[in-house]
């Protein structure tokens, strides 16, 4: 059976506890020792692992798990990130966030250190880069990018992906790829600008 990698991660504590103690952790001990915010979270791992028979839970009780050892349990090549809502490859459209949506994206696209995002496209002004509308575009999340990247930025709270293009000191041209759409051009006087991602994979679903 596969497991992502933090998944894995809980499992391996949970055993690792029960072999040291002779019983399992309690909630709150899972939770501070992997900086959770809330139970939540906490009995979000203990159901998967439960489905999975990694676990039997008695909810009854303080240290209500109890762990099996499966004859394999490996790493998923998959990670989970947050599918945060629609972004425009045209004119900017409202970016809806809903952070209890996620999607499994392949484990390459992802490097330790940050955080990932993705965004359902929609729109055809960046098709001559390959992006189509419906792509889910995976994002590493950043304030900053270079020139030539292509970018996610939000205008007055407003979502778009384009092409990076540094012209000059206050002034930005977000660029499209598609002859039938003219660069946003951003300068001091454009509202609430910020750049909140890079792109760094693509998903697309032919069915």
């Amino acid at each position: 059976m596969a497991l992502t990698k933090k998944q894995k991660e809980v499992y391996d504590y949970l055993v690792a506890y029960n072999d040291h103690h002779g019983h399992a952790p309690t909630q709150n001990e899972i939770k501070d020792h992997f900086g959770l915010k809330s139970l939540g979270s906490v009995q979000k791992y203990l159901q998967y692992l439960n489905k999975e028979g990694l676990l039997e839970t008695h909810w009854n009780q303080r240290r209500g798990v109890e762990v099996k050892a499966p004859d394999r349990v490996v790493e998923s090549d998959s990670e989970l990130i947050p599918l945060l809502g629609l972004v425009a490859a045209g004119n900017p459209i409202e970016a809806i966030e809903n952070p209890t949506n996620t999607i499994s994206v392949p484990r390459h696209f992802i490097k330790g250190g940050f955080r990932y995002f993705a965004l359902t496209v929609k729109g055809d002004s960046m098709i001559e880069a390959g992006i189509l509308e419906g792509d889910v575009i995976v994002c590493r999340s950043t304030k900053e990018a270079r020139s030539g990247q292509i970018v996610v930025a939000v205008i007055d709270g407003e979502a778009t992906v384009k092409t990076l293009s540094m012209q000059k000191k206050n002034h930005i041209e977000l660029l499209p790829s598609n002859k039938n759409y003219s660069p946003i051009v951003v300068d001091e006087t454009t509202p609430d600008f910020k750049i909140v991602g890079t792109l760094v994979g693509l998903l697309r679903s032919y069915a």
